[in-house]
């Protein structure tokens, strides 16, 4: 018999936020359900010009651009993530999920310390004021998607209430994107951290079974009829 210890917890997901200067965490963030389903995006950064942006085109881009890219693609995330504080009942919520929803808003917010320190500098006259920066902020999935991200959505749905009309159960729309070495500036520890990401997803490439063009029902004569088409044919046969 198998007994409920002995089954396997599933790995969470969830949002670290660290210091992009020292690699600390400041803060784990971990779902408590994993979403049922995810939304990913991925747009490539042609290098194309206005005529031929990498969707289809109308001909009136460059043509020797036309499989040139300019970096990474851009890549969004988008998933549906629950909070239920009637799920734990172990757990002490005087305040509902408060707690859990004002640290995924503080993700979109600056501090008030943050606040004070450019009214400060604005008060003495400073000419230009840099935005505030927020800290680095990565969304796990597993071992092998953990990247730098920056939230672009955030919608609440609170669903129920406690007596003291704390919130205890809400939905949570959640939009990510990835950041990349084109968003990030170079040595950033963000940039590296995207650069761990790609490497991961070559070596998973590589690991994908070969397909042949046996398998599309054509053989290396079909891929054109030039000596330069068949040798293309060949070389796509021995591609991963």
């Amino acid at each position: 018999m198998t007994r409920y210890a002995d089954i396997p917890k599933p790995i969470r997901s969830g949002i670290v936020v660290i210091d992009p200067e020292r690699g600390t965490p400041q803060r784990i963030i971990i779902l408590q359900f994993n979403p049922d389903t995810l939304e990913r995006s991925l747009s490539p950064q042609s290098a194309g010009g206005s005529g031929d942006s990498g969707g289809g085109g109308s001909g009136s881009g460059d043509r020797n651009e036309a499989l040139r890219l300019k970096g990474p693609a851009q890549e969004t995330w988008k998933f549906t993530a629950e909070i239920d504080a009637t799920d734990q009942f172990e757990v002490a919520a005087p305040d509902g999920i408060h707690p859990q929803l004002a640290t995924l808003e503080m993700l979109v917010h600056p501090t008030t310390a943050q606040i004070r320190d450019a009214s400060r500098l604005s008060q003495k006259g400073t000419i230009e004021i840099s935005p505030i920066e927020m800290p680095l902020t990565l969304f796990t999935w597993g071992s092998k998607r953990v990247m730098p991200v920056r939230l672009t959505e955030l919608s609440i749905n609170e669903s129920a209430f406690d007596v003291n009309l704390n919130p205890i159960r809400a939905s949570l729309g959640i939009g990510l994107k990835v950041l990349t070495v084109s968003d990030l500036p170079a040595g950033h520890r963000g940039a590296d951290l995207y650069m761990a990401h790609l490497a991961q997803k070559e070596r998973l490439a590589s690991a994908a079974r070969r397909g042949s063009l046996g398998g599309l029902g054509l053989t290396g004569a079909d891929a054109g009829t030039t000596g330069a088409a068949g040798t293309a044919g060949g070389t796509l046969s021995g591609r991963r």
